[in-house]
This record gives structure tokens, sequence and C-alpha cells, in this order.
């Protein structure tokens, strides 16, 4: 049996077989002349790599439980394997520059997409991203190059590894994973924070993660302390399943708080939501007793969107999200919801959320936590923003919706987005569409320019939510996805608190809502402090909601002022 301490990231614990991720290498294509008499041996590379694509294709579409969507997708990706124009224009490239076949094909592949994207034409925008699906796949053979696929993970294992990309995480949430080791990673990341809404412990800081486990290998995590246990003896196990049962009877306890109001022994009323990332977990917020949704993070449906056909996925594939395809997501969710207030936020694309494999841009940033993402890579790439607002209006007419814009700084990029909103507004109604053009447009707090600002911002917003997972990253500095830096990352520092509290001043004298959609709002620790503070919205993962109505329920509200007031002044 070995022990091994890391840092908690997600709580409750999880039995399962290891499963050690691959260090994956991102692919890069080289560039090299080549003679003459190479030219015929690597077009023939070229024409085995593509037949072997389109043998795939095939076993594929034999498959007896083939979707329709999946077929037509599949039998669009065979003609464009074959196009002779696009295939002539590649030989003619090649032949003239002798180029290596792996650097012509991605050259004239971009080139291509490119001219797609910038031809006004959305059928044809849509098409530049199939291109590059078809020929990358091409040119994985051409590179021997073998891509990580999250569907192989069994049901039931363990994940260890040095890292999770957030577009993975997305798919385990349909997934039965028992639980995960990183070395990488916080409590605050990305992949810790959806791993919690689905339930999944998670340790992290475990040094050089990969290589302390053999695939197969019986392991516990325990989230709850930090702990990871490879190959356990009998009395461990005895423990861990114990501890899992426990658990299993605290929640079905909590349960008689769902359909309760969230109020304070002396009937102080709050109100809690839902964080969600997917149409799907708004019924898992119902079942938990929200209040509505206080944060629908789009993002995750666009990395849902731009994950790859695979044999192994049940789900057809999706290209980067249309309007269509958008306004069904939010038209579900808010038809779930009814009557109950739905915020959705605009894309938060960019940072350590890379959308690959959409029209979104994936700049190469020395700092991408301080680059192009959120508000800025929406109006960098207004024609992705506008398509999600008019999704968003569509379906407004659908339930109770809010739009929020995250990762505001300044009053003018609050100030382009309500006229590009606007702008939208009138565009529907010239073409007859139905929407509410009464829809609250608020925005995050979660940058010191924003919370020291907040009485400028105030007069342009409709409500604030605090972000404080980023709020706590920008005030001190501290990348949270960053391991090393983790002990400094502390969401109860002082100057963290203090710009909560200068928030909530502000959004009181302006009159305007607020909430709180961070993990300090489902944490009981911190929401303690912030219910003190004067926060009345919380918003957190789904199952934290019956744990923090619990909560209040054993306190006064002068207890809570007095608890808050110790900790910020």
């Amino acid at each position: 049996m070995n022990v091994i301490l890391g840092i908690s990231a997600a709580e409750g614990i999880g039995i399962g077989k290891a499963f050690v991720l691959p260090d994956e290498q991102e692919r890069k294509i080289p560039k090299r002349k080549i003679s003459a008499q190479e030219v015929d041996i690597e077009w023939q590379r070229l024409t085995d790599a593509c037949s072997q694509v389109q043998k795939e294709f095939s076993d594929f579409l034999s498959s007896e439980d083939i979707t329709k969507d999946q077929r037509e997708v599949l039998e669009t990706y065979q003609l464009m394997l074959s196009d002779p124009v696009f295939m002539k224009e590649l030989q003619d490239f090649f032949s003239k520059k002798l180029l290596n076949i792996e650097y012509s094909l991605d050259f004239k592949v971009r080139e291509y997409a490119d001219m797609l994207r910038n031809s006004h034409n959305g059928y044809l925008a849509e098409r530049a991203q199939d291109i590059e699906d078809v020929f990358n796949r091409v040119l994985d053979i051409l590179l021997d190059y073998h891509p990580f696929d999250i569907w192989l993970v069994p049901d039931g294992a363990v994940i260890i590894g040095r890292s999770m990309k957030t577009s993975d995480t997305v798919i385990l949430g349909k997934r039965k994973i028992a639980g995960l080791a990183l070395t990488e990673g916080s409590s605050a990341c990305h992949v810790a924070i959806l791993a919690k809404s689905y339930g999944i412990p998670v340790v992290v800081g475990i040094e050089d993660a990969a290589n302390l486990a053999q695939n197969g290998e019986t392991i516990v995590v325990d989230g709850n302390i930090g702990e990871l246990i490879i190959q356990p003896d009998a009395a461990t196990l005895t423990s861990a399943n114990a501890k899992i049962v426990s658990e299993q009877k605290y929640r079905v306890n909590l349960q008689k708080f769902k359909d309760v109001p969230a109020a304070t022994e002396d009937g102080t009323i709050f109100k809690l939501y839902a964080n969600i990332g997917t149409p799907e977990e708004a019924q898992l917020a119902l079942d938990n007793g929200a209040d509505g949704i206080g944060l629908f993070r789009t993002e995750f449906l666009f990395m849902n969107s731009a994950q790859k056909f695979s044999k192994q996925s049940s789900s057809s594939y999706t290209n980067s999200m249309s309007e269509d395809a958008q306004f069904e997501a939010y038209k579900r969710v808010l038809q779930i919801m009814g009557d109950k207030p739905v915020t959705i936020r605009t894309l938060d694309a960019g940072g350590d959320k890379i959308v690959e494999g959409s029209d979104i841009p994936a700049f190469s940033e020395k700092n991408p936590l301080m680059g192009l993402r959120a508000i800025r890579m929406s109006l960098y790439c207004p024609s992705v923003f506008r398509t999600q607002l008019r999704a968003l209006y569509r379906a407004s007419v659908y339930g109770n919706l809010r739009i929020m814009l995250p990762l505001i700084t300044d009053v003018s990029q609050v100030e382009t987005a309500l006229g590009i909103a606007k702008g939208i507004r009138i565009s529907l109604k010239e073409d007859n569409i139905p929407f509410n053009p009464d829809v609250p447009i608020g925005i995050m707090v979660e940058t010191a320019a924003a919370a020291i600002c907040a009485d400028c911002l105030a007069p342009y917003s409709k409500f604030f939510s605090l972000g404080t997972n980023d709020l706590t990253q920008y005030v001190l500095g501290v990348d949270r996805e960053n391991q090393a830096v983790n002990p400094l990352y502390n969401e109860f520092s002082l100057a963290v608190l203090r710009m909560i509290k200068n928030t909530i001043l502000n959004a009181e004298k302006f009159n305007i809502p607020l909430s709180v959609c961070g993990e300090m709002a489902g944490n009981k620790e911190s929401a303690v402090i912030l219910a003190g503070m004067g926060v009345r919205n919380l918003s957190m993962i789904p199952k934290q909601i019956p744990v923090i109505k619990e909560m209040l329920s054993h306190f006064s509200i002068k207890e809570l002022e007095n608890l808050s007031n110790r900790s910020v002044f």
C-alpha cells in the first residue's frame, strides 16, 4: 500500500481501477524541402493516408447504431476527401514549392478554411471546420500522431496524470468516473470546478502522478483530506467504503432541505441558484431545490460541440455552435426552469478554456489569462458574439432570461456590448422573429478594475454577479491553475474580501441585484462570511444547494454579520 498526500480540490471519496493518462504531446507540423525525386513518394503517402481515413468512415457508416446526423456528416466528409478541386490545388502547390506533404497539406487546409470563414456566407463558413476536421485526421496518420481520446477511459476508473484539459473534463459528466488524481491544478481550477459539479472527488499536487501507479491497480481517492492510496489493504478499503456509505446517508438527509426556502434561523430569506455548464444540468438544479440558474457557462457548450466524432462516443458530431444549435440549448434550459430566472453568461473563451476545433481563434499568448478572453474575445470576434446574442434573444420568449457579460474591466466594453445587443434586437424585429426586448443585461465583477469602479459600472448594468474565482486570482496576482503557487490563492484574503464588500455597497447604493457565483458561494465557511456581508443571492454547483440551506438554518442573521465583521475589518 502506498499513501501519497496531495491537495484536496473536490470533496468526496472514490474507489476504482487506475487509468493513467498518457503525456500527450502537441502535434507539430514539420517543414522541409524535398527533392523532385521524392514528389511521387510523398504524394503516395498522402493517397494512402486518405484511403485509410476513407476506410475508417466506411466502417463507421456500416455500424448498425449510427444515427441519421452521423451518417450525413460522414458522407459529407468522404466527399471532401476526394474533392478534385481541392486536391488539384494541393498538388499544384506541393509540386511547385517542393515542401513535404504534411506541411503542404496543412498550409492548403488552413488557406482554404480561412477563405470559407471570410466568405460572409454562413453555410460556407461552417464548412471551414469540416475541412479542418477531415484533413486533420489525415495529418494524424501522416505524422503517426495519436491524440488521446477521453472516451477510452472506462467507467469506474480513477484517472491519474499530470493534468487534464477542461474540454476533456466536460465529457466526464457523461461517464461514471470514480476520481481524479493530478499533478497540476487547484481547488479553483476549472477541471476541479467541473468535477465537483459531477460529484467526482479530486486530489491535485501529486508529484509525478503519472508514474506512481499502473493501469488497473486499485486506487482510493480521498478528496476530503487530499489523499491518494495505491493498492490499499483490506482494512483501508473497508474504511473507504464505510466513508462512502456515510457520505451517501448525509446526502439523503439533506434532501429534506430541497423544497424549503433557504433561510436563517430567524427567518431572513436567501435565494440559492445553480451554476451549470450544460442543458442537462438544469434538471439537476431543480432536483436540488435551486431558485434558478445563477450561471450558465456557455463555453462548455462550445467545447462539447468541438469534440471530434468518435466510435466511442454515443453522440453525433456537431460543428462549431451555430445560431440554431445555441438557440435549442438555451431554449431547453429556459423551458426546464419555467418562470425561475436563468442567467446565461456570454462566451468566456480564452485563457484556460480554449475551444478547440471551433471558429474561435486560439492565440499563442505568453499570458493568456491576461489576454484575449471572455468579453475581449467576444468584441474581437463580433460575428461569434452576434450569433450568440441572436440565439439568446430568440430563446428569451421561453423563460425568464438574463444575459451576463464576463470579465468586464471598463465602461466602454459594456457600452459596446449593449450597442451590439441593440442592433440584434432591431434585426430580430425586422425579421419578425419573436423575442423579449427587455432581457436584463448585467456584468460579472471578477477583476479588480470592476470591483474598484463598481460605482461607474452600475449605471450600465441591470445586475452584478461576483465571480470570486477570477477575482481572487486577479486581486492576488495568483494563477489558480498553477499548483506551484496554489498556497497563495486565498479567497479569505483581506484584499479580496474588501473588494467584495465594495461591490456589495455599490450594488446597494444603485439599487441593483447582486449575487455571488464563484466557489465561495458553495463553500460553507465562505458562504457564512458572504451572507454576513449582505449577500442574499448565492449561486453554486447544484449538489451544494441543500448543504448551504442546511448551514444557513443554524445561524441568525446577527451571528452571520458578527462573523463577517471579524473577517473583513
